[in-house]
């Protein structure tokens, strides 16, 4: 265990579990806020929304890898514990539990969470097949480790959350899961460790992504059409240079396709520009008002 400014921070299941039960003890309720690190604005927000919500704050660094396809960027993902740990400490932390891979899957490991429901409506599962059964183990693994009142994801990965929301509830563990909403920047860009990927042209171009989903949305609302506006939307983004892996309008809960304009939803989207793939996602508030 070592002090980093205000923050403690642990690599072990001890020594997290002791910090842990200890607040407990003395009446005090915890938040989690799971990370990969390379930490942002948009963190920082789940960070004092944590504050906001509990007594007291612990933030996980674990880059995950059973959550990366063998073609994916595991390797070369942002590392900077030094400054995120700086980070955490600025809006209050308490804990930091950054554990080595080993802490985390030992030698042996064979047990992994067999995901459906909203893990399986064919937006992200269809390029990352694999990819929610690595977030659930690893939430999963950490909410079991940490045993937080309370834990909280951005909502810039829709779906992520989603299956989170289903997971703990489905297993029936003792945990509020709080989304929060995106976190973007000045020109509308959703706060990502992996905009470092973004050279300088692509950085201008990038807000379009937002943009484009805004009007989009709007206009299903205006017009009462769904896939005709879906449909400009992805037209538009492909004329900007952006590569649409899917643009898709879909139940806020379930996540299934929205087929009624009157209700309310989310359009998600996931589209590369350059070697850096962005996923967003705006509301459609129908008429039965936004439900999440």
């Amino acid at each position: 265990m070592t002090i980093h400014a205000k923050a403690t921070i642990v690599s072990d299941l001890a020594g997290l579990r002791a910090r842990v039960a200890a607040w407990h003890a003395q009446g005090e309720s915890v938040a989690l806020v799971p990370t990969m690190g390379a930490l942002h604005d948009g963190h920082m927000e789940l960070a004092r929304e944590g504050k906001r919500r509990a007594d007291r704050v612990v933030l996980t660094i674990f880059v995950n890898p059973t959550q990366f396809a063998p073609n994916e960027d595991f390797t070369t993902y942002p590392r900077s514990l030094e400054a995120d740990c700086a980070r955490f400490d600025a809006v209050g932390g308490d804990l930091v539990y950054a554990p080595e891979t080993s802490q985390i899957y030992p030698s042996g490991f064979a047990t992994t969470i067999s995901v459906a429901g909203p893990a399986i409506v064919g937006l992200e599962d269809r390029f990352r097949p694999t990819h929610f059964a690595g977030v659930a183990t690893i939430v999963a693994k950490l909410l079991i480790q940490a045993q937080p009142d309370v834990a909280l994801f951005g909502e810039k990965d829709f779906q992520q959350l989603c299956v989170i929301w289903q997971m703990a509830g489905d297993l029936d563990l003792p945990v509020t899961i709080v989304g929060v909403p995106v976190v973007r920047d000045r020109d509308g860009l959703a706060l990502s460790s992996r905009n470092v990927y973004l050279d300088a042209g692509e950085r201008a171009v990038a807000p379009l992504l937002y943009a484009t989903l805004t009007r989009c949305a709007a206009a299903i609302i205006e017009t009462g059409a769904i896939e005709p506006n879906l449909e400009a939307a992805r037209a538009a983004l492909t004329s900007a240079g952006f590569v649409i892996d899917y643009l898709e309008a879909r139940h806020t809960e379930t996540l299934l396709p929205l087929e009624d304009a009157m209700k309310s939803g989310r359009i998600l989207v996931a589209a590369r520009l350059g070697r850096t793939r962005l996923i967003d996602n705006v509301a459609i508030i129908g008429m039965d008002g936004e439900l999440s």
